[in-house]
């Protein structure tokens, strides 16, 4: 029985050396702890001893099995299985990628160790992805899923495009779809296209799959939406590098929109992403006529604290400030670190005594931080809030709603610090 987030890789090598250089690959580049065997006995006690194992890595060369025995008792583990051989051996790669095993990887070949940390983190991330199988057909549609459920994906079963369009509204977590064409009612090709329409490619990967061998049929998935496009029959191993390089993709998207738009230590959004929400939001909240309060944070005596406990201290310091936001943020609120020690934050749905209210209540949160050191140490925080609640009908844009809540920020400080000051 494996926990609900398992984080730990099983080495299984005979070779001390060799299984000291993948865990320390794991360790060091990854930090996924890792559990080592040397023989299948004792893999089997680390299987039963670590409830938190999600990969096992194993080499073929035991002293009390052979290669065969291996596979078959780690694969009833029902983990991802990957074997890392030390020689080529085709007729039995070919028996074990047709099995449970996610790869055969060789270790003379250039690279592996980078391909094994890739492969790792790869089956880890796919673990909080959600799949969707679209067919109509029950044997190829579970075939599709347990390929994906080998490696790591929660996945999720539809018989056809409408079924899949309501199982895409139900679960927003859906980030790839593995479509048939041949199906009634709507075509694969179909069904790509009514999912773009609704999910940019940052968002959703979409891959055809056919077992017409009409070259066209490939541009019309792709034109039509489809990130990617699948043969029938494939490997097993293709599978996996096809859905492998568009998860990828969908990482690598994210990783530079987070780039582009939050703030590298706080992973709060920064300063311009803000301005480009908050426009937005303000002209929501003013068309609805709905009440809105802007406020500016800014941490109490900031560069004692660099001076005092140095630029650690005061990162340490910007990440609990930042999680203070977060955790007494509602729903809709948008915050940003704005450089410096300085935060901003736009709350709709408040008018002025409950955004006292609310501002007040972080205010007592933050002062209620101790940040502690790596060698035990620790200190208290403060901060200080300007607040600007404008009154109905008013249409300051937002600029000037910051310089005013600014303004206040000013006040606050000069009024002995550690407390909100607002308009009015």
């Amino acid at each position: 029985m494996h926990t609900a987030n398992p984080q730990r890789v099983l080495i299984v090598e005979n070779s001390r050396s060799y299984g000291d250089l993948l865990t320390e690959a794991m360790e060091q580049r990854l930090h996924l702890p890792v559990a080592r065997a040397r023989n299948l006995a004792e893999a089997e006690a680390a299987l039963a001893a670590h409830p938190d194992l999600f990969l096992v890595l194993s080499g073929l060369v035991l002293p009390d099995a052979t290669p065969e025995r291996i596979i078959e008792r780690l694969a009833q583990s029902g983990l991802p299985l990957v074997i890392v051989s030390g020689t080529y051996d085709e007729a039995l790669r070919d028996r074990v990628i047709g099995r449970s095993v996610v790869d055969y990887v060789i270790k003379s070949t250039p690279g592996h160790f980078d391909y094994l940390v890739w492969l790792a983190q790869r089956l880890d991330r796919n673990r909080r992805i959600t799949a969707l199988v679209v067919d109509d057909s029950p044997t190829a549609r579970l075939l599709v899923a347990e390929l994906l459920s080998s490696y790591g994906f929660r996945v999720l079963l539809a018989e056809g495009g409408e079924d899949g369009l309501r199982a895409m509204e139900q679960d927003p977590g859906i980030r790839l779809v593995i479509t048939d064409h041949e199906m009634p009612g709507m075509s694969g090709v179909a069904f790509s296209a009514r999912l773009r329409e609704r999910y940019p490619r940052d968002r959703l990967a979409i891959i055809g799959v056919s077992g017409i061998n009409r070259p066209e049929l490939v541009a019309q998935f792709l034109k039509n939406g489809a990130n990617d496009f699948l043969h029938k029959p494939f490997s097993r191993e293709e599978f996996f590098c096809r859905v492998s390089q568009n998860v990828d993709n969908l990482d690598l998207i994210g990783t530079l929109q987070d780039l582009a738009t939050k703030d590298f230590l706080t992973g709060l959004s920064n300063r311009r992403h803000f301005f480009e929400q908050a426009g937005r939001r303000l002209e929501a909240l003013r068309a609805a006529g709905e009440p809105l309060a802007v406020a500016m944070v800014d941490i109490d005596h900031f560069k004692k604290v660099n001076d005092t406990w140095g630029h650690e201290g005061g990162d340490l310091a910007l990440k609990a400030v930042a999680r203070a936001l977060l955790a007494h943020r509602r729903a809709d609120d948008l915050i940003a670190r704005f450089g410096g020690e300085e935060f901003a934050l736009l709350a709709g749905g408040l008018d002025a005594e409950a955004a006292r209210t609310h501002f007040e209540a972080l205010r007592e949160r933050i002062a209620g931080l101790r940040v502690e050191l790596p060698d035990g140490r620790g200190f208290p925080l403060t901060a200080s809030i300007g607040l600007c609640c404008p009154p109905a009908g008013d249409a300051m844009p937002l600029h000037g709603l910051l310089n005013e809540s600014d303004r206040r920020l000013y006040l606050a400080k000069a009024g002995g610090r550690n407390r909100v000051e607002h308009a009015g």
